[in-house]
C-alpha cells in the first residue's frame, strides 16, 4: 500500500505489551492485528515488549503480499544498552548514544528484521525528548534512513502523555521539509491540546495519526461507573470521576451519533477525521474484564466499518468540541510554563524562542497550556 487506510490498529492493543485491561493471549492478538477483514493499516513500537510487540506483529503479517497492507514502525528508546527507569521505561536515545544516525539505524534495521520486513511504509521518531525535537542529527539520520530505503516516509510521535504542542509545532517548523507524519493524541473529549498544532501541520504539510480516539475505552461503550480496572492498568493514573464525567458528556453526544447511524467509537473517528490534516485513527483495542465486556474482535470490526466517504458537518464538530472542552484540565508534558525546577526528559521550560513561535501562531502559554486548577 503507498497510503494508510484512514483506520489502523497498534500493537498496544490487546494489553499484550501495554497494561490496558485484560492481556489477549498472543494467537487473539495475532489475529487482531492481521492486516484485512477492513483493516491494512497496523502501528507497532520497538519498544513495546523490549522488540516482542515487533515479533508479534511479524507473525501477524506472515503469508501476506507485502503490497496488501502498511505498517508504520516507531524508534527512540533505547532498551539496547539503556537501563529502565521503573515505570518511566526507557531512556530516549539522546540521553544515552552519541552516534544519532548511527543508533537509529540500527534499532530500525533490528526492528524491520523482527518485523519481517525490508522496510517500513513509515517510520516515526517515538516519544522524543527536547533533543529529539530539535537535533539536527537527529533529524538528519531520519531524512537518511528514508534515502537508503528502510522507510518509504518517516515522521514524530510525541509522548507518552498529552503536551508537547509548542516542540511538535517547532519541530515542523524546523524539519517540516523531511516530516511527511506525526502522530497526537485528539478526540472528542481530549481536543486539548491536540487541536492548537493543526494549523501549524496543516502549513507543513504534515498528515496526521490520531491516538488514545476511544478516550481510554469510553468510547467503546463498556467502561461504566465503577468499572473494575484491573491492577497496573495505565488508566488509573486519570483523576477519580473521569469515567462518570465522561459517560455524562458522551450522552450528550450520542444524538449526533444516532443521526448518522454510527457507534460512539465510530463517532469519535469520524469527529477526528473531520479535521483536515487527520488522515488516520488508531483507537486503542481493549479487551475489558468481565461477561459482558465486548469482545475485542468486535471493537475491530467495529472500528473497520468506520465509513470512508461520511464526513460530520461544522456545527456538528462544533458541538462535540464544546462538549467535551477539556481546556486546562490536566498538567502538560513538553515545554510548560508552569514547569518548575531543571529539564526532564518529559517536560521543560517554555524558552524565548518557543514564546515567539506560539504568538506566530496565536497561543498564549500561560493561557492555553497550563491547567486552570
Amino acid at each position: 500500500m503507498t497510503e494508510p487506510d484512514h483506520v489502523a490498529v497498534g500493537t498496544w492493543s490487546g494489553g499484550r505489551f501495554m497494561r490496558f485491561g485484560e492481556p489477549v493471549d498472543d494467537d487473539r492478538l495475532v489475529e487482531v492485528l492481521r492486516p484485512g477483514r477492513g483493516i491494512d493499516t497496523v502501528l507497532t513500537a520497538d519498544v513495546y515488549g523490549e522488540g516482542e510487540a515487533d515479533r508479534l506483529l511479524g507473525r501477524a503479517l506472515g503469508g501476506l503480499p507485502r503490497e496488501s497492507y502498511f505498517v508504520a514502525g516507531a524508534v527512540g528508546h533505547d532498551f539496547y544498552d539503556g537501563d529502565r527507569q521503573g515505570a518511566k521505561g526507557f531512556p530516549r536515545f539522546t540521553a544515552t548514544q552519541k552516534d544519532h544516525a548511527g543508533y537509529l539505524r540500527m534499532a530500525t534495521e533490528r526492528s524491520l528484521e523482527r518485523c519481517g520486513l525490508n522496510a517500513f511504509d513509515l517510520l516515526l521518531l517515538h516519544n522524543p525528548d527536547r533533543e529529539g525535537y530539535t537535533g539536527e542529527s537527529v533529524w538528519d539520520g531520519m531524512r537518511s534512513l528514508r534515502d537508503e530505503g528502510l522507510a518509504r516516509t518517516i515522521g514524530v510521535a510525541p509522548g507518552p502523555a498529552n503536551g508537547f504542542t509548542l516542540d511538535l509545532i517547532e519541530c515542523f517548523d524546523r524539519f517540516g521539509e523531511a516530516i511527511d507524519w506525526a502522530m497526537i493524541i485528539l478526540n472528542p473529549l481530549e481536543p486539548w491540546p491536540g487541536e492548537l498544532c493543526l494549523p501549524a501541520a496543516l502549513e507543513a504539510e504534515v498528515k496526521l495519526i490520531t491516538r488514545v480516539v476511544d478516550y481510554g475505552g469510553l468510547f467503546h461503550d463498556d467502561v461504566l461507573p465503577g468499572h473494575p480496572f484491573p491492577q497496573h492498568d495505565h488508566r488509573t493514573f486519570r483523576p477519580d470521576g473521569w469515567v462518570e464525567e465522561g459517560r455524562e458528556k458522551l450522552e450528550r453526544m450520542r444524538h449526533i451519533a444516532g443521526a448518522h447511524g454510527l457507534t460512539p467509537l465510530q463517532l469519535a473517528c469520524q469527529w477526528n477525521l473531520a479535521h483536515e490534516p487527520v488522515e488516520v485513527v488508531v483507537p486503542t483495542l481493549i479487551q475489558e474484564p468481565g461477561p459482558d465486556a465486548k469482545s475485542i474482535e468486535d471493537k475491530r470490526a467495529e472500528l473497520a466499518a468506520v465509513p470512508r466517504d461520511l464526513r460530520l458537518s461544522p456545527d456538528e464538530v462544533a458541538t462535540i468540541a464544546q462538549i467535551g472542552d477539556n481546556k486546562g484540565c490536566m498538567k502538560l508534558k513538553g515545554a510548560a510554563p508552569d514547569h518548575d525546577g531543571p529539564a526532564q526528559p518529559d517536560r521543560w521550560p517554555v524558552t524565548p524562542d518557543l514564546e515567539r513561535l506560539a504568538g506566530r501562531w496565536g497561543i498564549d502559554p500561560a493561557k492555553d497550556l497550563t491547567p486552570a486548577h
